[in-house]
């Protein structure tokens, strides 16, 4: 692998283990990003590539919050924690609606949707939810305020939410958080549960490509992949300490905002494609 491919791979890492946890769509980006680093693999490679790397950003996750996802204390014998069992039967719960529309649809939705307008509109779309959400709840106090106090029922209908993240542009973390804020679940406790809900359904999703896939790898493939994962793991630690501080202090607008300006952007910049 050239030092060329190095720093693509590097710089990929870089928007993945951002874009990931922020509620911005990491589809959009890779869009932009596809446009102008051309990695030198097969497309097959690439399409793998480009879901797997989330291992990395999940073990920061796992990293962070492995007092609170780990069900287990140990000191003076092992103790079963029944509260963080509890959080995880409710993830399993709310996993139901994607895991089971995912597998039916994912491959049909992928070549249906996976186009620039598409998600140019969800990016927009999601963009003005988050400022028109954030505006009505200034008028509202989150009836469920910490992450224990999410029930079965808001599990589910966050899981149900999250189903609209099969749409490509919406972002997964986007399509939670909102539906979390609809419902009445404060910023950190819907962040929280965002991060808890990733674990299951981005393994899942980095199973399926790497089944599709296959496990026979070159060395520069298997190269890549890892320098991958290291990067996404890294400035994924970073990317959600940002968010866990910036949610305490500060509503979601500026992401939607943000997400407007981007949808704007990848329609400009495919629409003067399409006429040049």
């Amino acid at each position: 692998m050239s030092f060329v491919e190095v720093l693509k791979v590097i710089f990929i890492g870089i928007v993945e283990g951002i874009t990931e946890w922020l509620p911005i769509s990491s589809t959009g980006h890779m869009l932009l990003v596809d446009q102008f680093l051309k990695l030198n693999m097969t497309q097959a490679f690439k399409d793998m590539f480009i879901v797997v790397i989330q291992l990395g950003a999940i073990l920061a996750v796992v990293v962070l919050f492995w007092n609170k996802m780990f069900p287990f204390r140990f000191g003076g014998g092992p103790v079963i924690k029944k509260e963080t069992f509890s959080i995880w039967f409710k993830v399993v719960v709310a996993c139901i609606p994607s895991a089971v529309l995912g597998i039916l649809f994912d491959d049909w939705l992928e070549a249906h949707f996976s186009t620039p307008l598409v998600i140019a509109a969800m990016l927009i779309l999601y963009g003005v939810l988050f400022i028109v959400v954030e505006n009505n709840n200034k008028h509202h106090r989150p009836t469920v305020r910490r992450l224990s106090d999410i029930n079965y029922r808001v599990a589910f209908a966050i899981g149900v939410f999250q189903v609209l993240s099969l749409i490509p542009g919406t972002s997964r973390s986007g399509a939670t958080i909102i539906g979390a804020l609809l419902i009445g679940v404060s910023r950190t406790a819907a962040a929280e549960f965002t991060f808890f809900l990733a674990v299951p359904t981005m393994l899942g999703a980095s199973a399926v490509k790497l089944l599709k896939f296959g496990f026979e790898f070159t060395g520069a493939e298997m190269a890549t992949l890892i320098l991958g994962m290291v990067v996404a793991f890294v400035v994924s630690l970073v990317s959600i300490r940002f968010l866990m501080d910036y949610v305490k202090q500060h509503d979601f607008k500026v992401f939607g905002w943000y997400r407007i300006v981007l949808g704007v952007v990848v329609l400009l910049y495919f629409g003067i494609r399409a006429l040049v």
